[in-house]
């Protein structure tokens, strides 16, 4: 019995861990390589393992950077089932439709550049009929039900809070007359997340793989969030008289900002502007988590029985098409736009900060994790210049970020949802989907509250598992 680590290895993005058990193999998550620069393509393109030789997938939740891969998984000989929870089915679907329409898209916009310097042209990773051939292996479960398999396989999701439907994935194993059990902790949400439950407790683990992105900060309240955008909008629409650029991912980034947006209005606070949300799938998503509102803490399920849409408000519209979007860059006026992606390296957001980054009027407003690497990663390092689809523009715009509205733990999130495991039983902690140094920061913390062996593993690092 063994696992390796094939992506979100001494990394953020990418997730994708390998288990090996008896003669079968799993694959835990199968994510995209986001903001890596040069190294995306190439990271997208090697798997470190034969996708057909998988007999079984589960995934823990539907961000791109957890899902992103299925469709070139299967396009490269996959052909078993996808495990996933019944919220997350729907958003999948919706994701990597999306995610094949955006590569297709760019490449295309990209190689418009290409050719015009006589450089190769690029093919996207996959496409839209490729994301459409994973639909039919999805699996969909409830949370809190464990799931026979396979002989020797049991899995059970426990709602981790990260966003919609997102989960820790908890295995029980057996090779060899041994019993090993492991849980994959996907991303954990916070504690007092806006919106969604806190995350639920899990079975006491030999093994534990778990995230580490915030692994090293803690993260300030929901209530500084709305003051800091209620500030941002009056500083950039109210006084500069610009544009509110907010890249934010379409799942759970997007909704919080509404939700935010809303309770600023039902207080009399929103400043009577026109506030636009950017992007086909944020407006598709946003339909789906409407539809989940057994998902939401009890503040937001009291909410509604008083306010039947929480994530909607009187000056709030959503694009229709794509010449709505162009039109949105002839609009002189102060102007709140939100669209995705997060860390601004695809979809609509990326035109909107092209064609607004040349005027000292106009904000981009971060509001989430971005890797360094990514357009939005090295906007908010300070770069003075940046190259967007092939051709370098001058940064006049103010560049601003917020940390409040992180869907991952800090680091006492992250020790809370450990609170429920006797560290002594636990063999081995795991840290993944983080950056090196927050990785060994959060090690060391650790160590102090009990864990005995915490590991930080390398790209296709492969460890034993099951050794008494």
């Amino acid at each position: 019995m063994k696992i390796s680590f094939h992506g979100a290895a001494r990394m953020v993005t990418g997730s994708k861990h390998l288990i090996h058990v008896g003669n079968k193999k799993i694959l835990l998550d199968c994510g995209l390589f986001q903001g890596m620069g040069r190294e995306t393509y190439l990271l997208n393109s090697e798997w470190g393992f034969e996708p057909s030789e998988i007999d079984y997938v589960f995934i823990s939740h539907a961000h791109i950077d957890h899902i992103g891969l299925l469709p070139k998984l299967v396009k490269d000989g996959y052909s078993g089932k996808i495990y996933c929870t019944d919220a997350s089915e729907a958003l999948i679907k919706l994701l990597l439709t999306d995610s094949a329409n955006i590569q297709e898209a760019d490449v295309q916009y990209t190689n418009q550049y290409r050719s015009r310097e006589h450089k190769e042209l690029q093919e996207p990773l996959y496409t839209v009929v490729d994301a459409e051939n994973v639909f039919p292996l999805l699996l969909p479960y409830p949370y809190n039900t464990w799931i026979p398999v396979d002989e020797g396989i049991e899995l059970m999701y426990s709602d981790s809070g990260h966003i919609l439907g997102s989960a820790a994935i908890n295995l029980r194993l057996k090779e060899n007359g041994k019993q090993v059990s492991l849980t994959f902790s996907g991303d954990i949400g916070r504690y007092r997340d806006t919106i969604l439950r806190s995350p639920d407790v899990f079975p006491q683990a030999d093994y534990i793989i778990m995230e580490s992105t915030y692994g090293n900060k803690l993260h300030p309240t929901a209530v500084d969030a709305k003051k800091e955008i209620f500030n941002h909008i009056v500083h950039t629409c109210l006084i500069k008289k610009g544009k509110l650029i907010i890249p934010a991912f379409s799942l759970g980034r997007t909704q919080e900002l509404l939700y935010i947006l809303n309770e600023l209005e039902e207080e009399g606070h929103l400043p009577p502007l026109d506030y636009v949300v950017d992007s086909p799938l944020s407006t598709k998503i946003t339909q789906v988590v409407k539809g989940h509102p057994e998902c939401f803490n009890r503040e937001v399920q009291q909410l509604l029985k008083k306010d039947k849409d929480v994530f909607s408000f009187k000056k709030l519209r959503f694009t229709n098409g794509v010449e709505d979007s162009k039109s949105l860059n002839k609009i002189n006026d102060a102007l709140v736009i939100i669209s995705a992606s997060g860390m601004a390296e695809a979809g609509r957001v990326k035109h909107h900060i092209k064609n607004n980054i040349d005027e000292a009027r106009n904000t981009i407003l971060f509001v989430g994790y971005c890797e360094p690497n990514s357009l939005g990663g090295r906007l908010r390092a300070g770069a003075e210049k940046v190259t967007i689809y092939g051709e370098p523009y001058e940064v006049k715009a103010e560049i601003a970020a917020i940390s409040t509205l992180s869907a991952h733990g800090d680091y006492e999130d992250l020790c809370q949802w450990l609170a429920c495991q006797d560290a002594r039983q636990v063999r081995k902690l795991i840290l993944v989907h983080g950056e090196p140094e927050v990785q060994d920061e959060l090690k060391q913390r650790l160590l102090k509250k009990g864990f005995n062996d915490v590991m930080v593993p390398e790209l296709h690092e492969t460890i034993g598992l099951g050794e008494l």
